[in-house]
């Protein structure tokens, strides 16, 4: 039995470890009513190490945040080629998967499978932008730098290859092939530059007609105008039936600073890892331990 609120009561290490324990059960309990939070989980840098590790913990913590009746899934900027993956490492088949900055929702496809390597998903909402003018007006600044876009069915074309970039079944094309069709996403690669500059470039040429998210290695991620990760989590929110106050996102990057408003302005939870850069952490109500601590973990296993 807890203590009267405000009060304090010292136990013996053994009784405060059972004491744990019990209140771990009962937040597990199906007994015990649940109200479901809608978790959105970033990759990069939040469910993911810079080695691309697992964060401490993160595969025992969402397995209880699942025990203790959430939905939790992912919302990242990878594309669906390089998310399905971390699913399936991290034992998670959500419903709903928002890849691509929130220009990709991914819906399971019930019955297509037994087992976790057969889990289907379809695209099931995609939003596309011409991508000719923004890739000239950054070809004339950025000369050097390397291109890749994401089609609306899910083909990935690049211009040169890219470290530390997953390009699994992408296609080099000419610039003329990577600009011919609507695209979901512009990925802009400058090893040469860095984010800072990134930002600096932004601000002075302007990126009027597309959403556009500064990276933390030098690379620019431009979405459809008005498309992010809060806009694709509102709709997937509406889907499940989540009220907008039962919403916890947690992240790392600028792409997620959207997300972080969208939550909070609804009265929900957006936690930012401790290692973010100051004006991400700025942005969220709460701020966990970094990636490398396991600080997503900290947070799930308190639910």
């Amino acid at each position: 039995m807890l203590p009267a609120t405000g009060s304090i009561e010292v136990v013996a290490p053994v009784d405060a470890a059972h004491l744990v324990e019990d209140l771990a059960e009962e937040a597990e309990n199906p007994a015990t009513p649940t109200v479901p939070l809608l978790i959105a989980l970033d990759v990069d840098g939040t469910v993911l190490r810079e080695d691309e590790t697992l964060s401490p913990g993160i595969v025992e913590a969402i397995a209880h945040a699942h025990r203790a009746g959430h939905e939790v899934m992912l919302a990242t900027g990878r594309s669906w080629e390089g998310t399905r993956g971390i699913q399936h490492v991290l034992e998670l088949a959500p419903e709903y998967a928002v890849c691509s900055n929130g220009a990709v929702i991914m819906k399971r496809v019930d019955g297509a499978g037994t087992g976790d390597e057969d889990i289907a998903y379809e695209r099931f909402h995609i939003e596309t932008f011409d991508p000719t003018e923004v890739v000239a007006l950054l070809r004339d600044h950025l000369p050097d730098a390397k291109y890749l876009v994401e089609l609306a069915d899910g083909e990935r074309l690049y211009t040169e290859f890219m470290d530390d970039w997953n390009l699994v079944h992408a296609r080099r094309v000419e610039f003329a092939e990577l600009v011919a069709q609507p695209v979901c996403r512009v990925v802009v690669v400058s090893p040469d530059d860095t984010d800072e500059d990134f930002v600096d470039l932004v601000a002075r040429i302007g990126l009027n007609k597309v959403s556009y998210a500064v990276g933390w290695s030098a690379w620019l991620d431009i979405a459809p105008q008005g498309v992010d990760k809060s806009t694709a989590l509102e709709r997937v929110r509406g889907w499940l039936g989540i009220a907008p106050e039962r919403v916890l996102v947690m992240g790392d990057g600028r792409n997620d600073v959207g997300m972080f408003r969208w939550a909070q302005a609804h009265g929900g939870r957006a936690i930012a890892m401790g290692q973010g850069p100051d004006e991400v952490r700025r942005e969220a109500g709460e701020i966990t331990a970094s990636v490398h601590a396991g600080g997503v973990a900290d947070v799930l296993r308190a639910l």
